[in-house]
């Protein structure tokens, strides 16, 4: 039997966050393909972490900057590794590469770090975006030192491959795994007329959340409050901090509801999912779930890019917060226009994501990887030379930081 370890940079949160539903179901479909599966991570567990051990799946607890990795990696002696997001390739992956050479290594970029980065701080500066960052070079790099990247979004598809000359072979395009929507399902979603209020939900922690969060109090809401006083504005996800919960204000229909437990529920009775993210990267999980249960939703280019289908979406896309204000409106009270849109989020689901094309071809590459990857390897000449040459920075001062750490506990 194969044997496959996964690297996280967290514990799984697949009830929090798009990212651990995604990095679950990559565990699943190796453990349905007949490979055990293994998951360390060297963060500490939450009250929201998955129970891996529940679907048989081993779990190691692992230190950073220790060689103790390299007992345990060259134990597991894994034929695959995948790395949660490239941070975890740059701390691990040299630990790998010395100790379980013949390990197919695969990075899942969940979402391009580098360019999510890149269009906050060009909304924070107003000025053009600008990918050449130390950042980009780091994440590119990672690529190049891996057998194959896991990459969500068909626009970073083509980013890495035009913009940054990454040969299309070292690229999978996974998106989102999602069951096909039944007629039956369909029809069984609540009404129009039985949906009340707008909402939007996601983990607080992460950034392009926050922010459409806070740009929705300040810039958005009173203007719909304006031409809709009785309007209830519903925001519900993980890890709410102070700075958030000062934006709680129910005399003014903004209400901070927080984490959920069942995300389908607050969907379902909600008419509209307003989310105007102003920067980010990759696909939205908040979208998938608002398509699924038959919300219309209201974002921005950033927010729809990677999950239109020949430029249809499931509501409106705008940019300003008059236009979103007004569209939102329009939308929440003109039942035909929301019919259409939620008809629209269906038909991305069952045409776009509810195919398994993307996981039949992923494990038909990984395993020809499996049996050809010296060829493989050897195609991939600049991968090659950043674990010869540039890894070996990364590797130092990892042993640096071990040496330190030592003679500091004496």
């Amino acid at each position: 039997m194969k044997k496959a370890v996964f690297i996280g940079l967290v514990w799984p949160e697949p009830t929090s966050t798009a990212a651990g539903g995604r990095i679950m179901r990559l565990i699943q479909l190796f453990m349905e393909n007949g490979f055990t599966v293994s998951f360390m991570c060297a963060a500490a567990e939450s009250d929201r972490s998955a129970d891996l051990k529940e679907i048989g799946c081993k779990t190691i607890e692992i230190k950073l900057n220790s060689s103790s990795f390299d007992s345990i990696i060259k134990e597991e002696n894994p034929d695959l590794v995948v790395f949660d997001r490239f941070l975890s390739e740059e701390q691990f992956g040299w630990r790998v590469h010395q100790e379980v050479p013949n390990a197919v290594k695969i990075l899942d970029s969940e979402d391009l770090h580098f360019l999510r980065k890149a269009r906050h701080q060009a909304l924070k500066k107003g000025e053009k975006i600008n990918l050449q960052s130390d950042l980009t070079k780091r994440e590119v790099a990672a690529v190049y030192r891996c057998d194959l990247t896991l990459i969500i979004s068909e626009f970073e598809m083509e980013l890495l491959t035009s913009e940054f000359n990454v040969p299309p072979h070292l690229l999978h395009y996974l998106p989102f795994k999602l069951e096909t929507l039944e007629r039956e399902e369909i029809d069984n979603l609540p009404a129009f007329e039985d949906r009340m209020s707008f909402m939007t939900i996601g983990n607080f922690r992460h950034e392009p959340n926050y922010d459409s969060v806070r740009y929705l109090k300040a810039e958005v809401w009173p203007l719909i409050k304006e031409k809709m006083p009785n309007a209830e504005m519903n925001v519900y996800g993980a890890y709410l901090n102070e700075n958030a919960l000062a934006w709680n204000k129910p005399k003014n229909g903004f209400n901070l509801i927080g984490a959920v437990e069942d995300a389908d529920e607050v969907f379902m009775k909600s008419k509209v999912c307003l989310s105007p993210l102003r920067f980010g990267a990759g696909l939205k999980g908040k979208f998938i779930g608002a398509m699924k249960n038959g919300t219309p939703i209201i974002t921005t280019a950033t927010g729809a890019e990677g999950m239109k289908d020949k430029g249809n979406w499931p509501g409106s896309i705008c940019e300003s917060p008059e236009e979103i204000a007004n569209t939102a409106i329009s939308l929440y009270l003109n039942k035909e226009n929301w019919l259409k849109a939620q008809a629209t989020g269906f038909a991305l689901i069952n045409n776009k994501f509810a195919t398994p094309i993307h996981e039949d071809v992923l494990l038909k590459v990984v395993g020809d990887l499996l049996m050809t990857l010296e060829d493989h390897r050897r195609s991939n000449f600049i991968g090659e030379m950043l674990q010869f040459h540039t890894l070996r920075s990364t590797e130092f001062m990892s042993r640096w930081i071990e040496t330190k750490n030592k003679y500091d506990s004496n």
